[in-house]
């Protein structure tokens, strides 16, 4: 099967290429045609499924195709999801699917300012992502108005009801047309997710998919714990004492500004890296994909979209400089390496504000990652424990100690006569001049 026979039209299926997607992942496969048929839409599908693509996909084409012009303050199609993370996320892949579409996406969320979301809805826009409290603040104040939606996205929404967004949820539904077409993602169909869909969707059609969660047993992992300032210098320590397994690495990053420090750095050192980035041209891309290839360059680092498409046949080794946001990318990240049988290496540098990031990697896994401290670099920020289940270990607290005789911070001086020790001298205190006060009462009147 491939993405042109479920029906995308070529604009679409120039960017799947350009993107690296060869065949749909089978929530993908049977999302697309429903969705472009118009039916509403119940799916259980977790991250690592491919779900993002199975609804975006055919939201653009259908924008694309169907209905007026978007008008000032107006919005087309929704994509409501939880978090401020999330909606990133998804607005980058929108935006790159839709890079050969002459549409407007953007995304909306709490944390920032107002006023430049405001500013940029005044024009209206083709597809916006949201998070429910940031999209009732707009629609409150005037700067959002939904007679032209389409189409609802509710994107992973059992977390959405377990951070408490089931009152927002329910004014966002009274305040949206009654036609429209939704589609309602969740990892799990609780009874909670059944009301809500019975709530808002018109005779969906119900998708049940398992993620690809499982990366090859051929693949050696493990964490190295490390304060964040120190990855850079931790990483150079790891390849010195690697040598022959680090001859060709492959090194991901969150940020460009990530990939061009680390590259910076390693150049600095006579370390033959090169970078590859969204930023950069897609010639300048390409070239250091091939030299890294022919191993012409000896570490390549990258941010996953721009890893997109890599494909290497023995590669040794895969470093998070890292981890990524969304869980599914360490899936793709280490699935480069120990490929046809092969053995392969993924070392993930881990500091403590990345923690969730791990538990929620494990939690997909179903595995926990095996820790090691590097000597010389134990993270004077300890990096709390996980576990399989994606729940972080908090250390428990010290007990208080309790007060000593003669507390309020003084030095209980029985002590020292007990004991027999001496006691400190008094301290020398200077005299201190009276100065003289003045009567600021009234004055008497002489009689």
């Amino acid at each position: 099967m491939t993405f042109a026979s479920l029906g995308l039209i070529e604009p679409l299926l120039r960017s799947l290429e350009k993107l690296g997607y060869q065949t749909p992942t089978p929530v993908q496969a049977q999302a697309i045609p429903a969705v472009l048929a118009g039916r509403d839409l119940m799916a259980a599908a977790q991250t690592g499924t491919g779900k993002t693509a199975g609804f975006a996909l055919p939201l653009l084409q259908l924008l694309a195709m169907e209905g007026p012009k978007v008008t000032a303050n107006s919005v087309r199609a929704l994509i409501l999801v939880p978090t401020r993370e999330l909606a990133e996320q998804v607005h980058e892949a929108v935006r790159q699917y839709a890079e050969n579409l002459p549409l407007r996406t953007y995304a909306v969320y709490g944390g920032v300012s107002i006023n430049p979301q405001m500013m940029k809805l005044r024009s209206g826009v083709d597809l916006l992502v949201a998070t429910p409290g940031r999209l009732l603040d707009l629609f409150r104040q005037n700067a959002l108005k939904f007679n032209q939606l389409q189409t609802l996205v509710l994107d992973e929404a059992d977390r959405m009801l377990d951070l408490g967004f089931s009152e927002e949820l329910a004014n966002i539904y009274r305040a949206l047309p009654k036609k429209r077409q939704t589609l309602l993602f969740s990892a799990t169909f609780s009874d909670d997710i059944r009301l809500l869909a019975g709530q808002m969707l018109n005779d969906p059609l119900t998708i049940e998919v398992s993620p690809r969660n499982v990366a090859a047993n051929t693949v050696k992992q493990w964490v190295v714990t490390v304060d964040k300032k120190r990855k850079p210098e931790l990483f150079v320590h790891l390849m010195r004492k690697g040598k022959g397994k680090w001859k060709q690495v492959l090194v991901f990053a969150k940020t460009r500004n990530g990939v061009d420090a680390l590259v910076e750095k390693l150049q600095g050192l006579g370390i033959n890296a090169d970078g590859i980035h969204g930023d950069k041209p897609q010639a300048t891309r390409q070239r250091a994909l091939d030299r890294f290839k022919l191993s012409e360059v000896q570490i390549l680092v990258a941010t996953d979209v721009a890893a997109r498409g890599l494909d290497i046949e023995d590669l040794p080794l895969v470093v998070n400089f890292d981890l990524p946001i969304v869980a599914e990318d360490y899936i793709h990240r280490i699935g480069r390496t120990g490929r046809a049988g092969s053995t392969g290496e993924a070392i993930s540098l881990v500091c403590a504000d990345e923690v969730n990031l791990l538990s929620a990697i494990e939690m997909l896994t179903r595995q926990t990652l095996k820790r090691q401290n590097e000597p010389d670099f134990e993270p004077e920020h300890r990096v709390p424990d996980t576990d399989a289940s994606g729940q972080v270990i908090k250390k428990p607290k010290k007990p208080k100690k309790p007060k000593t005789s003669g507390g309020g911070g003084k030095r209980n001086l029985g002590k020292w006569v007990d004991s027999g020790e001496v006691a400190p001298a008094e301290p020398s205190v200077k005299p201190v001049r009276k100065v003289p006060v003045f009567n600021t009462g009234p004055r008497k009147r002489k009689p």
